[in-house]
């Protein structure tokens, strides 16, 4: 049986910009998006300069719940979704959500606020043994790499396949290359 999979639309987070057109204003005139770090204090560490996403979550249409439950990385990736169904035509009504999949590849998932959680449960590392009580009640959702892929089956109302490729560098080309095996 053949099967194929089409691109239907495109969602872009990056450094060059929140948006297919933004990203591909900077990538089209050469302009690099490396700077100062801004986003924590750099100053322990040799090298202070990186490509920061300029990312207003309010902005970019996510709701005061939704940011709070959700880490810096399923914030973009559900941002992405959304701008990539809104180029494509689809209508997701009209389609069995048991058919709608959502295939995902991260090499690391929801480091920020797992890093966040332990500086608070550990006070600042200070202590080895952590009373996991304090923990916020998506602490869990945090651990794991597949919360991208859940995050963005729950926005998009997908209720078939949920996966999430972890295979470090390559973990961006592993779903396409599975959805079109």
């Amino acid at each position: 049986m053949s099967r194929r999979a089409v691109i239907t639309g495109i969602g872009v987070v990056a450094p060059g910009g929140v948006g297919r057109d933004a990203f591909w204003d900077v990538l089209a005139a050469g302009r690099s998006k490396t700077r100062n770090i801004t986003l924590f204090d750099p100053s322990g560490f040799r090298s202070r300069i990186a490509a920061e996403v300029d990312f207003d979550p309010l902005a970019a249409g996510l709701t005061h719940q939704e940011i709070r439950r959700m880490d810096r990385a399923a914030q973009f990736a559900v941002v992405c979704a959304r701008e990539a169904l809104a180029g494509s035509g689809l209508d997701l009504a009209a389609l069995d959500p048991g058919l709608l999949g959502v295939s995902i590849g991260s090499a690391v998932g929801c480091t920020m606020s797992l890093e966040e959680e332990y500086r608070v449960l550990s006070d600042t590392g200070r202590r080895w043994l952590v009373d996991h009580t304090y923990g916020v009640p998506h602490l869990y959702e945090q651990m794991v790499p597949s919360t991208l892929a859940v995050e963005v089956a729950r926005d998009v109302g997908a209720q078939g396949p949920v996966s999430l490729t972890s295979t470090g560098c390559t973990s961006g080309l592993e779903p396409r290359a599975t959805a079109c095996t």
